[in-house]
């Protein structure tokens, strides 16, 4: 506050929008001068001192700053700070072209189509190339094939050749309905051993399911046919080629199994037009770009050491500032949202596993139990038994309702050494859970609250656009029909009151209770599975919960699950992806850094930086040793937000020129 008080009139003579107020922070300071910086350029554009489109962009760049970053924005390089007089004329980027999903019906069937045209060219040209299965997928599809030789990258060209031929060709699909017995020797003949395994699952499922292939090609002539349900278009000829790619080439274990053999898996991506494709391979390109295992090591975020084990991650100290800004910031918003923090064990009694269910439902994703004394006990893979029994220490009264209770846990599951993935799939991660134990006439008041806070904590991280989905009572479920209905319409009256467009998965829901899943999209348009509110009548009805009600009785209070980031560790994954890295300025792990031109004036930068700190500044000094040219490359690679060169003129006016990494000054700072 001191420091922004003593510049206040040096800032205000420079910039004149800006209106200090007595007593901001620092970091407020800093913040504000980035708004009046865009502030400026705008009237600067207005009243035509620099074109008006350079002044845009400029501008519009300011508030990247304090939020996510677009897609395509521009970024600083090479030995120096860009000047905001020499931002340059560019061409606007061509409006990116909407893709639809699956939910398109013929985009579905020209995916489904395009992996039996892929297999049939497969065979046609490896004769000792045996299918499995071949899904429609998000992006595209995939067919696992098990061959003696593995694919290589040229192959795909080759097979991506002869499916361009067959499209050519405008064979047709057609579908026939046989018996068991019938298709059995039809793929016995055939020597496809993976099709006769998935003949027998559909028949353990469904004696009477009926039994489907789809051929290509006219009958009587050479042809090739599948199992399957369809559907797919009429003929190949409706397979647009110049929309289809083959992209990559994976290892799958049949049925995701270890012990059974590795197949070899062609990815394909499927779209009804090339611009479509083209717009695909944009954004593929803008995700390698951002993928976070690579930004995570380029900044120093985090890593996952193997000597350690796979899926545990370690948060580096520059990770680890960003950490502790969203718990910081989570922490307070739950607090003024009325919930208790918890703390819990990180592992429990195998009998208390056994009494919630986990050990009956998800012991393949649990780790093995581990004898203290005689005992079993289970390192916890979930933190709601605990939230639980917390509960049932104290008897509870209907005026103690609601109770919220949120905890940052860190929990440890099971996962296959070939599913993990970055900071997206790992072993150990840190949910932010939270319980609400609440009477059934508070539940759509409860559920508004959860829809409220979650907003609120996804807005401030720049995830404004949401997908919503409502899932419904299965056939297998506990509890009443009266309280599935109450509790599934109190999700609706939420979302409706929330003003949210949603969609139901009806008999999407977990057998102990109807949920709302939120699924949040990113900076180039992807979406994330994140927030999860849950209704749970299991835990509950297993532990026994009650309350006393006004009459003197016991009642059963309603349980809400609910997470928002769904777990730190992926939450930050696609937070690094969204931004490319480039943190908003309140989360940015350095916020200013200070380039001294020899080390001369280190002792300065050295004071500088212990009273910027001192002030609530994440500011740092670049260890020296390189020229002043080479410190502005590394602070534009570590992507730090504002920077100042400190030579003579700054030590003489004891103070510090700043200026943005992506172009533009922000003024002195006295110090």
């Amino acid at each position: 506050s001191c420091l922004a008080r003593c510049s206040a009139s040096a800032f205000q003579s420079a910039h004149p929008c800006m209106r200090l107020l007595p007593g901001l922070s620092l970091g407020g300071f800093l913040m504000s001068a980035l708004l009046a910086r865009s502030a400026a350029l705008n009237a600067a554009a207005a009243a035509r001192r620099l074109p008006a489109s350079t002044c845009g962009r400029a501008a519009a760049a300011l508030p990247r700053l304090l939020a996510a970053p677009a897609m395509g924005s521009r970024r600083c390089s090479g030995l120096r700070m860009a000047d905001q007089s020499a931002v340059a004329e560019a061409p606007a980027p061509p409006a990116p072209v909407p893709l639809p999903t699956n939910a398109n019906e013929q985009l579905l069937r020209i995916r489904h189509s395009t992996a039996h045209v892929m297999a049939m060219a497969v065979q046609r040209l490896y004769k000792d190339a045996r299918v499995t299965i071949g899904p429609w997928i998000e992006k595209g599809f995939y067919y696992d094939f098990d061959r003696p030789e593995p694919f290589a990258e040229k192959d795909l060209r080759r097979i991506k050749k002869e499916m361009d031929k067959l499209i050519g060709l405008k064979l047709p699909f057609r579908r026939e309905e046989l018996s068991f017995d019938e298709a059995k020797a039809r793929i016995e003949a055939a020597d496809e051993p993976y099709k006769l395994e998935i003949l027998d699952s559909i028949v353990a499922k469904d004696p009477d399911a009926p039994i489907t292939i789809f051929h290509i090609g006219e009958p009587g002539k050479a042809n090739w046919w599948d199992l399957c349900a369809g559907p797919h278009v009429e003929h190949t000829g409706q397979l647009p080629k110049d929309a289809i790619d083959l992209e990559s080439i994976a290892g799958a274990y049949w049925r995701g199994d270890e012990a059974r053999p590795m197949l070899q898996r062609i990815y394909g991506t499927a779209w009804e037009s090339a611009e479509q494709l083209a717009e695909h391979r944009r954004i593929q390109e803008e995700a390698k770009r951002r993928d976070h295992r690579a930004l995570g090591k380029q900044l120093r975020l985090f890593s996952i050491q193997q000597e350690a084990g796979g899926g545990l991650v370690f948060w580096h100290p520059r990770g680890a500032r960003v950490r502790r800004l969203m718990e910081d910031f989570w922490r307070e918003a739950h607090t003024a949202g009325g919930y208790e923090l918890l703390y819990t064990p990180h592992m429990a009694s195998l009998d208390l596993w056994k009494t919630s269910g986990h050990f009956d439902f998800y012991a393949d994703g649990m780790f093995d139990q581990m004898e203290v004394e005689g005992a079993q006990y289970q390192i916890k893979p979930m933190n709601c038994p605990f939230h639980v029994l917390t509960y049932k220490d104290e008897k509870r009264s209907y005026r103690d309702l609601p109770l919220r209770w949120a905890e940052l846990g860190t929990v440890y599951r099971y996962e296959r050494s070939g599913t993990l993935n970055g900071l997206f799939r790992v072993r150990g991660f840190t949910q932010d859970d939270a319980h609400i134990f609440c009477l059934p006439e508070q539940l759509a008041d409860e559920i508004q609250g959860v829809l409220d806070l979650t907003e609120t904590i996804l807005t401030k991280f720049g995830f404004t656009e949401y997908e919503v989905m409502l899932s419904t009572r299965p056939d297998k479920a506990v509890g009443s029909d009266e309280i599935w209905d109450k509790a599934t319409s109190a999700l609706r009256e939420a979302l409706g009151a929330k003003g949210w467009e949603y969609d139901v998965d009806e008999g999407g829901g977990a057998f102990y209770g109807p949920k709302i899943d939120i699924k949040i999209r990113d900076a180039i348009g992807r979406l994330w599975q994140c927030s999860t509110i849950q209704c749970d009548f299991n835990l509950p009805q297993r532990f026994g919960l009650e309350y006393v009600s006004p009459d003197g009785g016991r009642e059963q209070p309603i349980m809400l699950h609910r997470a928002i980031f769904g777990s730190l560790e992926r939450f930050f994954g696609v937070l690094i992806e969204s931004t490319a890295g480039d943190f908003p300025f309140w989360l940015a792990p350095t916020q200013l850094r200070l380039l001294p031109v020899s080390d001369d004036y280190r002792p300065y930068c050295d004071a500088a930086v212990a009273r910027l700190k001192a002030a609530g500044i994440r500011a740092e000094v670049d260890p020296g040793g390189r020229s002043v040219g080479k410190q502005i490359k590394v602070a534009n690679q570590d992507k730090v937000p504002i920077l100042s060169v400190v030579g003579e003129a700054e030590v003489g006016a004891n103070a510090l020129k700043l200026e943005m990494r992506k172009g533009g000054e922000l003024g002195e700072l006295p110090l």
